[in-house]
């Protein structure tokens, strides 16, 4: 796990890197939010304190950046100056913790075990979403259509009424489809229609 850290305050980068270091940690410290952006910081799994005030991109538009990009790195937010519709903002938009400078070594740890957390559980979420796109990739065009059909409800004679085709017919491609994204039921089917964005509203 790897802890980055962006801060324009060089001490303080430097006192929780040999902090963090000495818990056993991987750190990597930056002195600003374009830094880190212009960083290739990977898919390694981590988290990110994240100072709220600097020049050049505020920690508040890093999050909104990272955001944008999908990132499932988790942020701890550090501020010295902070005030509580900043600390609401950050964690309504997902935020680990929003803490005061000086910061206490027990909170710190303690947010930073949460964000870890945080982020194996969103990992395993993609890995999931991952592997389910590529089994819903190898349905055929049918297929896809007689699972969407399912989906919503319709009986296999109004799926086949709908397509033209034999209830028969739609069975198979209900039976294959079933195989193909290892369902075990029609509520798994409709779970996973809803991660793959299917299902219609």
């Amino acid at each position: 796990m790897k802890i980055h850290i962006i801060d324009d305050d060089e001490a303080l980068r430097t006192a929780l890197s040999r902090l963090l270091g000495a818990c056993g940690y991987r750190v990597t410290v930056y002195e600003s939010g374009d830094a880190f952006v212009r960083a290739e910081t990977g898919d390694e799994a981590g988290c990110i304190l994240l100072d709220v005030d600097m020049p050049g991109l505020s920690g508040l538009q890093l999050q909104d950046l990272l955001r944008s990009r999908n990132s499932i790195l988790p942020i701890v937010f550090l501020t010295g100056n902070g005030d509580i519709a900043m600390s609401v903002r950050a964690i309504k938009a997902g935020a680990e913790d929003f803490l005061s400078k000086p910061i206490a070594k027990e909170d710190l740890l303690d947010a930073i075990g949460r964000a870890m957390l945080r982020y194996e559980a969103a990992a395993a979420h993609n890995s999931e979403l991952s592997g389910l796109r590529k089994r819903a990739a190898t349905l055929t065009a049918r297929e896809r259509e007689v699972f969407v059909l399912v989906v919503q409800g319709m009986l296999n004679k109004q799926i086949a009424f709908e397509l033209g085709n034999t209830e028969r017919t739609v069975k198979a491609h209900r039976h294959s489809l079933m195989e193909k994204l290892e369902a075990g039921s029609l509520a798994e089917l409709v779970q996973m229609a809803n991660r793959l964005g299917l299902a219609r509203k």
